[in-house]
């Protein structure tokens, strides 16, 4: 009897063939859990840190989002040199208040590398962000991130007792011109709004949603609103991410 030792070329083949099916089938979720979990993680950062950026206003310089009299645009300087000490907008609070920001003009005014190319940054697909968001005005954080606000934004005040709704935030509404995103990816793809697994995505905050880890949901921008001094989600989608442990 002939003792065989090893594997056949056949059998090495059949072998890496179903590790290479079980890798195509697993794979593709555990990049979109891991991508998910950072974005979840980069948001309820940069959520802190714009929540920062209004107390210290407030403290420093006895103004915050709801005190903003004047846009980036308006007084004798552009809005990467507003600061707090002397005008009260938006781009002085962010300028006077944090570290290794920089003011970018408009989100059309931000730019991304396609295969070579440098296109314009658009967002692929958005549920509540505003049709008008190329003219929002936007900051690159330290980190990376993009915080993108409506260039009208001033006296961002809700009234106390007053509930976070659609109406607050619709056309007409307190907040309208309040608005903005945070792009945790920066510039980098996928550049989605971050949407509903189970119901509808709106800017009815109340309205129960559930976003799971996917790649088609768990994405990287999410709606805010500012007011105050504070800054919080302005779609269910963004407010459940915020809320959920996972």
């Amino acid at each position: 009897m002939t003792k065989r030792f090893g594997f056949t070329l056949a059998e090495v083949l059949i072998t890496l063939g179903i590790i290479g099916v079980v890798a195509a089938m697993t794979i593709p979720t555990l990049i979109a859990n891991t991508n998910g979990a950072k974005f979840r993680s980069q948001f309820k950062k940069t959520l802190s840190t714009l929540n920062q950026a209004g107390l210290m206003a407030q403290a420093q310089y006895d103004f915050d989002y709801a005190g903003t009299t004047i846009t980036c645009d308006e007084g004798d300087r552009t809005g990467a040199e507003q600061h707090p000490d002397t005008e009260m907008s938006f781009c002085a609070i962010l300028n006077g208040t944090l570290t290794g920001q920089t003011y970018q003009g408009t989100v059309g005014d931000l730019i991304r590398n396609a295969n070579g190319s440098e296109v314009e940054y658009e967002l692929v697909s958005q549920a509540t962000i505003s049709a008008d968001y190329a003219d929002y005005k936007a900051y690159t954080l330290a980190d990376g991130s993009i915080v993108a606000f409506d260039a009208s934004a001033t006296g961002c005040e809700l009234a106390i007792g007053t509930q976070m709704t659609d109406t607050v935030l619709a056309a007409g509404g307190a907040l309208e011109s309040c608005l903005g995103f945070i792009d945790v990816n920066g510039v980098t793809l996928p550049n989605k709004e971050v949407t509903c697994t189970e119901g509808d995505t709106t800017q009815e905050v109340q309205t129960p949603c559930a976003v799971k880890n996917d790649a088609n949901h768990m994405t990287d921008v999410f709606p805010i609103v500012f007011h105050d001094a504070t800054v919080e989600p302005a779609s269910n989608a963004a407010k459940y991410v915020l809320t959920s442990a996972k």
